[in-house]
């Protein structure tokens, strides 16, 4: 495989979508490493799923939309690798099996230690992962996609995480996993603005298309302003962990991309917006987990 190849498939994995799979894995294991349930080889499972999980889905994002045609014409967004003709289909195809086998693989330890509900967490998240662009009523078409980010984004991800270490589970991971839940709704909503007007041409119907930029705009500030909000609720709840309030620093940045999301639809500048999302909820979850811990 030659480097440009091998550049070719990192790329189709969106590595800046990734902080959305790894963010909410840091805080199940901050949090479950405070209750002194730190267990790392699932908490390593843990994370190695998500991430494989997370490109297996853009890989199926990729190749679906390639055959329903809604990567056709000028992109705002990042090159897609099967549209461009940079990867054959078929390999697209390939290569989204494989990365779901791998991450079954990392599942098997996490439903041996963590039973049933796991082995239910890890099924639906991989359908959905291929869901969300294939079969009749796909998620990413329907408008239904917001609510799959919000669930399985946040608080699944960090309860799940935080339960194949403690082996039980209070109602605090759950909760405050609607934090990173809600930026990644975020980096979606960024996303579905810049691809309004294409994804209206392709019959994508996203929520964004559906209601309208200015919904968009509203979503994506509301997502902002209620993970910052959780911040200051966590430290009231928990008043010996008041050093959580630390993640608000993560929020400083994202006043730029608010006014950017709120003001701007040039492609290249929300772009720009959406990366800056993600470096927030990565920022968000680590400051969160350290000040949790510390506390």
């Amino acid at each position: 495989m030659s480097d440009s190849s091998i550049g070719v498939w990192l790329n189709a994995a969106r590595p800046k979508t990734l902080p959305a799979a790894i963010s909410p894995v840091i805080l199940g294991i901050a949090l479950a490493w405070d209750a002194g349930a730190l267990h790392f080889p699932a908490a390593l499972c843990a994370l190695m799923g998500a991430i494989l999980i997370q490109i297996a889905a853009n890989y199926a994002n990729d190749y679906y939309d390639y055959l329903k045609g809604a990567d056709a014409g000028e992109r705002l967004g990042p090159v897609r690798a099967t549209q461009a003709g940079l990867v054959k289909p078929a390999q697209m195809k390939r290569a989204m099996v494989t990365v779901l086998g791998l991450a079954s693989l990392s599942g098997l330890y996490l439903v041996y230690r963590g039973g049933w509900p796991i082995l239910v967490v890890g099924l639906l998240s991989m359908l959905f992962a291929v869901l969300y662009t294939a079969g009749p009523y796909p998620l990413g078409y329907i408008g239904a996609a917001d609510l799959f980010v919000l669930i399985f984004f946040g608080p699944v991800a960090v309860a799940g995480t935080y339960y194949v270490q403690a082996l039980h589970l209070p109602w605090t991971p759950v909760w405050i996993g609607l934090g990173p839940g809600l930026l990644s709704v975020a980096i979606l909503t960024v996303n579905n603005l810049r691809d309004v007007n294409q994804d209206r041409l392709s019959g994508k119907k996203t929520l964004a298309v559906r209601f309208g930029p200015w919904y968009a705009r509203l979503q994506y500030s509301l997502c902002i302003i209620i993970a910052v909000i959780i911040l200051p609720v966590a430290a009231a709840v928990h008043s010996g962990h008041i050093l959580v309030c630390v993640a608000i620093l993560a929020a400083a940045p994202v006043g730029y991309c608010v006014r950017v999301v709120i003001t701007e639809t040039n492609g290249v500048t929300l772009n720009d917006c959406l990366a800056r999302t993600g470096k927030v909820l990565l920022l968000y979850s680590l400051l969160f987990s350290l000040g949790w811990v510390l506390s």
